[in-house]
C-alpha cells in the first residue's frame, strides 16, 4: 500500500512539471508575438535609406521654419444670387404656347423674346379699343352740341351734363384698352381694322442664364404658369458662416479664397462687403456675405463652398509644400532619427565637437552606408502661401529637430511597401 501512495505522489509531481513547462511555452510565444506586433506597427512609421537612396532620390533635409504667413479663417458656405438678379417669368394673359424660344443654359438679354402666345381673346380686346374710337368722336360732337344749346337757352341742362358723362366713360375705356395691349406687347398706334395681333410675345425683363424651362409647345399657360426662370450670375456672393469667436476677426473688404465643396480643384476669389448681426436660427453662427470678384464660370446658384478668409501675417511654424504628405487621411512630415546602430556615437559626438563639426558629423551620418531612419510626424495643416504651409504638431518632437524638406513623397512610398511586403510575408 505504501508503494502504491509513493507511486502516485511521484506521478503527480511529473504532471506538474509538464505542465508548468508547457505553460512557460505559451508565455514565452504570447510574448514573442507581441513583441513582433509592436516592432511592425513601429516600422509602419518608420523608413530607413541609405546614403545612395537620398542622393539619388534628391531628398532634402532642413528644419521647421518660422515663416511671415498671413493667417486665415476657414468657414463654410453657399452660393447665393440676390433675389433682384432673378426673373421667374409668367404671362399676364392666358394663352396656348405657340412658340417656345429658350431652352436652359441659353444667356439672354434684357428684353429678348422668349416665347408666343396665342388667344382669340387678344383680338376681342384690340377690337374694342379700335370700335371705341368712332365713339369717342360722337361723344366730343354731342358734347358740343348740348354745349352750344345751353348757351341759347335751348337745351336742357341734364342732356349736357349726360353728353360730358357719357365722353368721360368712353375715354377711361379706351385708356384702359390701351395699357391692357401695350402689356400685351403691342403698340396700339400700330393697330388699325386689317391688322389685328393674336399672337402675343413674352419677353424677359433681365439679362442672363436660363436655369430652366417649365413649358412645352402647345401648353396652356395663365397668370400662376411661370414659363422659365433666368438668373443673372454678374451679382453673384456668397453666404458665409463664420462662428462667433472669429467674428471680431473680420472686416469688410477682407480678401477670401474658397473652391466648391465637389470640386475643390479650382480657386476663386472674393471680398467680403457685409457682416451679419444676428445668429442663423439656433446656431452659434452669424452670416458674412461676400461678394464673387473675377471668373464665375461654372458657378451655380445653390453651390456647397469651403472658404479661407485672410487675416493679417502672422510669424508661425512653416514647412515647405513638399514636405507635407498625406497618408489616409491624415497629413505628416518626416523626422530624421539617428542612424541604426549609432545613436550612442552620434550623441557622443554632438557632446564633444563644435557647431561646425556638428552639421558635418550629421552630414556624414546621412550619408553613411548604414542609412538614415525618417519617422512619421502626423500634423495639422494651417495657410498656405508662397510654397510654404502653416502646421501644427500633433505630438511634441526636439526643437532642432531634422525633417525631410523634399521628397516626402518617396518616403511614404519607401512605408508603405515594407508594410505591405510584411503584411504579404
Amino acid at each position: 500500500m505504501k508503494k502504491v501512495v509513493a507511486i502516485l505522489w511521484v506521478v503527480s509531481i511529473v504532471l506538474l512539471q509538464v505542465s508548468c513547462g508547457g505553460n512557460n511555452a505559451a508565455a514565452e510565444k504570447e510574448a514573442g508575438a507581441a513583441a513582433q506586433e509592436d516592432e511592425a506597427h513601429e516600422n509602419s512609421h518608420t523608413a530607413t535609406l541609405t546614403g545612395a537612396q537620398i542622393k539619388s532620390i534628391g531628398i532634402e533635409i532642413g528644419h521647421i521654419e518660422e515663416k511671415q504667413l498671413t493667417a486665415s479663417v476657414r468657414a463654410n458656405g453657399v452660393l447665393r444670387v440676390p433675389n433682384q438678379n432673378k426673373a421667374q417669368i409668367n404671362s399676364l394673359y392666358s394663352g396656348v404656347v405657340q412658340r417656345l424660344l429658350i431652352q436652359p443654359g441659353d444667356v439672354v438679354k434684357k428684353g429678348q423674346v422668349i416665347a408666343t402666345l396665342s388667344n382669340p381673346e387678344f383680338i376681342v380686346v384690340q377690337e374694342e379699343y379700335l370700335s371705341i374710337h368712332p365713339r369717342i368722336v360722337l361723344a366730343q360732337q354731342e358734347l358740343q352740341r348740348q354745349q352750344e344749346l345751353n348757351q341759347g337757352n335751348a337745351g336742357a341742362l341734364k342732356n349736357l351734363q349726360a353728353a360730358e358723362s357719357n365722353l368721360r366713360s368712353l375715354q377711361t375705356r379706351a385708356s384702359a384698352l390701351q395699357q391692357q395691349i401695350q402689356l400685351m406687347g403691342i403698340n396700339p398706334a400700330s393697330l388699325s381694322n386689317g391688322s389685328l395681333v393674336s399672337v402675343v410675345s413674352i419677353r424677359t425683363p433681365i439679362g442672363g442664364i436660363v436655369s430652366s424651362v417649365t413649358v412645352q409647345m402647345g401648353s396652356f399657360v395663365n397668370v400662376s404658369t411661370a414659363i422659365a426662370e433666368i438668373v443673372d450670375n454678374s451679382q453673384l456672393h456668397l453666404d458665409l458662416f463664420v462662428y462667433e469667436k472669429d467674428l471680431s476677426k473680420l472686416k469688410n473688404n477682407q480678401q477670401i479664397h474658397f473652391t466648391l465643396t465637389n470640386n475643390p480643384g479650382k480657386e476663386y476669389d472674393a471680398q467680403i462687403y457685409s457682416l451679419g448681426s444676428s445668429f442663423e436660427d439656433e446656431s452659434k453662427a452669424v452670416s458674412v456675405h461676400a461678394r464673387v470678384n473675377g471668373d464665375k464660370t461654372g458657378l451655380i446658384d445653390g453651390m456647397t463652398i469651403t472658404a479661407l478668409i485672410s487675416l493679417d501675417k502672422v510669424t508661425t511654424p512653416a514647412v515647405p509644400n513638399e514636405a507635407i504628405v498625406t497618408d489616409k487621411g491624415q497629413d505628416y512630415i518626416f523626422m530624421v532619427t539617428d542612424s541604426p546602430g549609432g545613436k550612442e556615437h552620434h550623441e557622443k559626438g554632438e557632446r564633444n565637437s563644435t557647431p561646425q563639426q556638428q552639421e558635418q558629423h550629421t552630414h556624414k551620418g546621412e550619408e553613411g552606408k548604414k542609412g538614415v531612419t525618417f519617422e512619421k510626424v502626423a500634423i495639422a495643416k494651417g495657410t498656405s502661401e508662397v510654397g510654404y504651409t502653416q502646421i501644427t504638431l500633433l505630438k511634441p518632437i526636439p526643437g532642432n529637430a531634422k525633417i525631410v524638406t523634399r521628397g516626402a513623397f518617396f518616403v511614404l512610398a519607401k512605408i508603405n511597401n515594407a508594410g505591405e511586403g510584411e503584411h504579404g510575408h
